[in-house]
């Protein structure tokens, strides 16, 4: 079973997500911001990573930034999951190291669609 640290400030956003990623047949770990999905990827090394961006403590850039500079991370396929959804925001994703983006609000089907085509990508 592949394992996705979803990484989202919101908890009610957050628990959506989790349950939409857990019925797809994913194991899921969360993290309310970017410190905490560190301190989560001591414990366990995740097939996905889905983040938001705008987050307390450590936003998603900032985090996306650390987890490309860490070598056993800079591989993990990571999807950009923002309201944030204008071209400048999905380029800046894209720079620093983003496989894939997603606009909130979005479609249950989206999300699962774009973790999914991520995992036979990476042979997951």
């Amino acid at each position: 079973m592949a394992t996705v640290l979803l990484v989202e400030d919101q908890r009610t956003q957050r628990e959506l997500m989790a349950q939409t990623l857990t019925q797809d047949g994913l194991q899921v770990v969360s993290a309310a911001d970017g410190r905490e999905a560190l301190q989560k990827l001591q414990e366990t090394r995740p097939d996905v990573i889905v983040l938001d961006v705008v987050m307390p403590n450590m936003n998603g850039y900032e985090l996306l930034r650390e987890l490309r500079r860490h070598p056993d991370l800079a591989k993990v396929p990571v999807v950009v999951c923002s309201v944030k959804g204008e071209q400048f925001d999905k380029h800046w994703a894209e720079r620093l190291g983003s496989n894939a983006y997603v606009v909130k609000p979005f479609e249950p089907q989206d999300l699962v669609g774009t973790v999914r085509s991520l995992l036979r990508r990476t042979g997951r």
